[in-house]
């Protein structure tokens, strides 16, 4: 959205009660999925009154917010894996018709949760950005040569890409090691890195609606402008991705977090044939390292 647009849309809807998950109102941090003890232990740690003593106001710090959400969330949410991103993992080694049932965790903060089975096979979808063709420096996720660990399944070496006529990956090929199934090794060797997947054959179409920081600025009222000054253009983006097989029949306000990606929840907007998750929280505070790096 461009940020005149934006800016129209604050400018018309900027009430207390509107449910646009951007917005600063109740109703939307509830749609986006905070929940409402995440919201009251925020408010009793800042200490804000029921009383007003000045006219000056509080300016509370986004940041405390969502790591208040993220605590809460942390200990009540059931992990799942979700790609946003989506592209295709090949194990060539790995027989064609075999479908295996892995182990997942639910919650590691609650045992009573208890674990799932998650279908895997030959043709997996795994995040665009858990592969390199050329890797950066120290990126220790998958790229030609390098072995990883999927989460909860085995150890895989990528081997080598396909491209399409515009030279753009769409394939990445690896091998596995049968040994390692549940993501250890019998001999002992180590890998860096852990990334999430999903079965190709079973993973069922959502929509991610990824939200950011409304505002570009810790207090929106910085500047002339005032806030509609600082709006951000990049608060929303819309992605297309895979999830779970289970998780197509989520209800709204069901709260997960997507193993590696964060913490969503169900929009009412979901409908049985295409699930639509809002990104309630990142897993990490990636706000702070970019304010650090712009001052």
């Amino acid at each position: 959205m461009s940020k005149r647009k934006l800016r129209r849309l604050v400018e018309e809807k900027f009430v207390t009660g509107w449910d646009d998950p951007r917005m600063p109102t109740l109703r939307a941090m509830r749609r986006r999925g905070y929940t409402a003890e995440a919201i009251v232990e925020f408010v009793q740690r800042m200490g804000i009154s029921t009383v007003a003593t000045s006219n000056a106001g509080i300016l509370a710090d986004v940041a405390f917010l969502e790591a208040c959400v993220r605590e809460d969330l942390n200990k009540h949410s059931a992990r799942r894996m979700a790609v946003t991103k989506p592209i295709k993992l090949i194990i060539d080694n790995y027989p064609d018709d075999l479908v295996e049932e892995m182990d997942a965790v639910n919650n590691p903060e609650d045992p009573a949760a208890g674990t799932r089975k998650v279908p895997f096979s030959k043709v997996l979808y795994i995040e665009q950005d858990d592969f390199r063709e050329s890797p950066p420096p120290k990126y220790y996720r998958l790229y030609p040569g390098n072995e990883v660990r999927l989460r909860y399944a085995y150890f895989v070496r990528c081997t080598g890409v396909v491209k399409n006529e515009a030279g753009e990956v769409i394939e990445v090929h690896a091998t596995y090691d049968p040994s390692t199934r549940g993501g250890d090794s019998p001999d002992g060797r180590k890998v860096k890195s852990t990334i999430h997947w999903l079965s190709a054959a079973h993973a069922k179409e959502a929509e991610f609606r990824m939200y950011d920081r409304l505002f570009m600025k810790e207090d929106p009222e910085e500047g002339e402008e005032g806030f509609l000054g600082c709006l951000n253009p990049d608060s929303l983006h819309i992605l297309s991705g895979y999830i779970e097989p289970d998780l197509a029949q989520t209800e709204p306000g069901d709260r997960f977090q997507f193993e590696r990606l964060g913490y969503f929840c169900t929009d009412p907007d979901t409908m049985d044939d295409k699930p639509v998750f809002n990104l309630t929280v990142n897993l990490k505070d990636t706000w702070s390292k970019i304010e650090k790096k712009a001052r």
